[in-house]
């Protein structure tokens, strides 16, 4: 993606502070949004911040089997073992730095648990989800997964820190997820005194958020402080920096994507564009049309 000739920075125009409860069987996670500050930044309908949490022996709680209908999640994980299996076969491990990019569609029904070894050992379990929304053409498309192993993540470096692109063009790299809309999605590690300029389309909304128990992080001329969301006005280009003086590095997800600017209909593990479209993914889903995730005998 080539620069803007002439770039307009964009800035902080609001913060939201993460709530925190807990999600699936028990595990902890901070959330942003939807909650009453902010209920989305479309095209995205959620972010979770999963821990981080150091689970004991035997502890470790997941997210067992539960529907999805007209979206898309996005699992990235930092720390931690997660595996998750669904109604149409499929199965795999997600490892530290791994992306699993599952697109619902027209439904299907998935589990998402701690590793064997996790469970029966205890660890650190940190990572990250996002719900992204799909457009109303594509919410009865096939269930398609991209489980994309830390390898394959493109990552940026220089003396500001590195980046991991997620999804979408930034710095120079493309990802090599694909996408059912136009989205970046970047993680950024910023060193003491680093600063880095990111070129985001002028028809992008975006927000940054910086990951628990990192360092300072500096928006423009501004600080967002650790439980922070920081919503991005117009323009096209963000700066993200650490203070000189901070003791570690500033952790950060930096998000924005083109606006569907279409009806939202959403209840649980569901999202439409019509209340009766909602009604009918718990029928379909009581009356057992989503499958159920087969299990070793």
């Amino acid at each position: 993606m080539s620069a803007p000739a002439t770039a307009t920075e964009r800035p902080l125009i609001e913060r939201v502070t993460a709530t925190r409860t807990q999600e699936g069987a028990g595990f902890p996670v901070r959330r942003p949004f939807p909650g009453h500050g902010l209920q989305m930044v479309d095209p995205f309908l959620l972010l979770d911040e999963m821990g981080p949490k150091d689970w004991a022996p035997g502890e470790a709680q997941g997210a067992p089997d539960h529907p999805h209908r007209g979206f898309e999640t996005v699992t990235y994980m930092l720390d931690g073992r997660f595996e998750h299996r669904d109604s149409h076969g499929f199965s795999g491990q997600l490892n530290p730095g791994d992306v699993q990019w599952m697109t619902a569609g027209a439904g299907v029904v998935h589990s998402e648990m701690p590793e064997a070894g996790l469970r029966r050992d205890g660890g650190r379990v940190h990572g990250v989800q996002l719900w992204v929304n799909l457009p109303a053409a594509d919410k009865w498309l096939p269930p398609r997964y991209q489980d994309t192993p830390a390898e394959r993540i493109p990552e940026v470096a220089g003396d500001w820190g590195r980046a991991r692109l997620i999804a979408g063009e930034a710095l120079g790299a493309t990802a090599v997820i694909e996408t059912r809309l136009p989205i970046l999605f970047l993680h950024l590690t910023l060193e003491p005194g680093g600063e880095v300029a990111v070129d985001v389309p002028a028809d992008y909304q975006g927000f940054v958020y910086p990951l628990a128990g990192s360092g300072e992080l500096v928006v423009g001329d501004q600080r967002l402080a650790d439980g922070e969301l920081g919503l991005l006005g117009e323009g096209d280009r963000v700066r993200l920096g650490a203070p000189a003086g901070a003791e570690r590095a500033a952790d950060c997800l930096l998000l924005a994507g083109r606006p569907l600017n279409e009806p939202v209909a959403r209840y649980g593990p569901f999202v439409m564009t019509t209340r009766a479209e909602i009604e009918q993914a718990f029928q379909d889903f009581r009356d057992g049309r989503m499958g159920e995730i087969p299990r070793q005998s």
